[in-house]
């Protein structure tokens, strides 16, 4: 990405007439200052908060005396916030994000829970996926069983959560068989402990053959931050030496966050590579910004496709035209990266959504650090707070954004059927059945009969993961706007 400077005049318009020069800010509204400018210099919707405007002080001591009546920075940030803006935040302490690589403490089993049916208050567990490489990995576990109890403790609504989440020790499973109706416990037993687990980029990847095609399918289940980038392209590269000629991506637990809009389009170069130098996105800032943009700096408004990784790394690309992406079914119907991705493809290539309608998160973030530039190096070091503001709405070549969504083009039920979730990457998985069928014979097929048995959906391990972090950022070096 090209880095550009705004020209300081064009960002804020304070009428000092003293020629002198600046004072520097108070030291107790510090941050205050660095919260207001901030926003006032790349907030997206500036223009729509009459405290923010440029005009709204006519020096920097009118500025300094509104600031001073907020003793809470927090406060300031909300108050300066459009209606619904749930998104930009204010950091308290940058150094919780420096280092973006997904890792926890965990056994590696993924599982959601119901309602027992019948009760009251026993629930059940069963099992979605087993993370790669973890200790659940090596047990006599797969994706589908059930369990009933922990460590001979019956599962409960009111202990499930601290018996199998909050808990950081060794713990084991006492598995049942269930047939929609009756649980039934069995003997059974798989002992896990939990360990600091550094995630894989990939959780599954394999080349399924059907009839004339050779399709890639891809398990992606992390965020899309640049650690697992060079791993994907090696993906890419497995497909692209057996001869893909149809991709699908399944994002079912993903768990989107650390996403950047450089490593999106980066994935797409690997998706098709017949685009180079074409334009994947196009970004659109405030007003003020926007229009000299356009003016002076027209070509750092758009981001192209790449035949680069880094400096010295090809992009490994398989030139598809068609791409399959499943999302799930539930309230996380695609996260900003894969739309994004879905939108800014959608020119170029077919782009078939496979899931319920997404949400339309078509804005990006910047992080800010105090410093003159923005940037972390030149930071002031007397306090540890960084902005993450919306500061642009993405927009594909053909100038068309998402802020509705996404309508699928192959429906999905809200939950999968806990009685017939199959195996990943096989036929017996009833979603990726409907897609195979779908790549054969172009016809979507019926929705199956939602959730017939009419379970109670209560928990899924992947959820709190994905509520970390839904924004999609982009970098920048940006000036100070004081």
């Amino acid at each position: 990405m090209k880095f550009f400077k705004i020209p300081l005049f064009l960002l804020v318009f304070f009428t000092i007439t003293s020629c002198s020069e600046k004072e520097p800010t108070p030291e107790n509204i510090e941050v205050q200052d660095f919260v207001w400018k901030g926003l006032n210099a790349y907030y997206l919707w500036q223009d729509q908060i009459p405290d923010l405007s440029d005009r709204r002080f006519s020096s920097d001591q009118q500025l300094y005396d509104y600031l001073n009546g907020f003793n809470d920075n927090q406060n300031l940030f909300k108050s300066l916030l459009i209606a619904n803006d749930d998104r930009s935040t204010l950091i308290d302490d940058y150094t919780t994000i420096e280092n973006p690589k997904r890792n926890a403490i965990t056994s590696g089993l993924e599982f959601g829970i119901i309602a027992e049916p019948g009760s009251t208050e026993n629930v059940l567990g069963y099992v979605t996926h087993i993370l790669p490489n973890s200790d659940a990995a090596t047990k006599n576990i797969t994706r589908g069983e059930f369990f009933h109890a922990v460590d001979n403790v019956q599962l409960t609504r009111t202990n499930f959560q601290s018996l199998l989440v909050t808990n950081q020790n060794a713990y084991t499973l006492e598995m049942a068989n269930f047939n929609g109706t009756i649980v039934t416990p069995n003997t059974k037993r798989v002992a896990l402990v939990k360990a600091q687990y550094d995630f894989p980029a990939v959780f599954h990847e394999k080349v399924i053959s059907n009839r004339t095609n050779n399709i890639g399918y891809l398990v992606y289940n992390n965020d899309f931050s640049t650690n697992y980038i060079s791993d994907l392209n090696t993906t890419f590269l497995n497909f692209k030496n057996q001869s893909v000629n149809e991709l699908i991506i399944d994002f079912r637990y993903n768990i989107g966050g650390g996403s950047f809009a450089e490593n999106i389009t980066k994935i797409a170069s690997m998706i098709t590579g017949q685009f180079k130098d074409e334009v994947f996105i196009k970004k659109q800032w405030n007003t003020k910004a926007q229009s000299w943009f356009e003016i002076n700096q027209p070509d750092s408004l758009n981001t192209k496709f790449t035949e680069k990784l880094n400096k010295n790394t090809a992009i490994n690309s398989l030139n598809l035209t068609d791409v399959y992406i499943i999302l799930n079914g539930n309230e996380f119907t695609g996260s900003p990266a894969t739309e994004l991705l879905i939108n800014s493809l959608k020119p170029h290539i077919n782009v078939h959504v496979i899931g319920r309608q997404t949400e339309g998160n078509n804005t990006g973030t910047i992080l800010l650090y105090n410093s003159e530039d923005y940037d972390f190096d030149n930071r002031n070091v007397t306090h540890t707070f960084a902005l993450k503001p919306i500061v642009l709405k993405f927009l594909n070549k053909d100038k068309v954004t998402y802020e509705n969504g996404f309508t699928p083009n192959m429906e999905l039920c809200p939950n999968e059927d806990v009685l017939n979730l199959g195996v990943l990457g096989e036929n017996t998985d009833p979603i990726l059945d409907r897609v195979l069928n779908y790549i054969s014979s172009g016809a979507v097929g019926a929705t199956p009969r939602c959730n017939a048995n009419n379970f109670e959906y209560l928990y899924n391990s992947i959820t709190p993961q994905r509520n970390l972090n839904q924004n999609v950022t982009i970098t920048q070096n940006l000036p100070n706007t004081n």
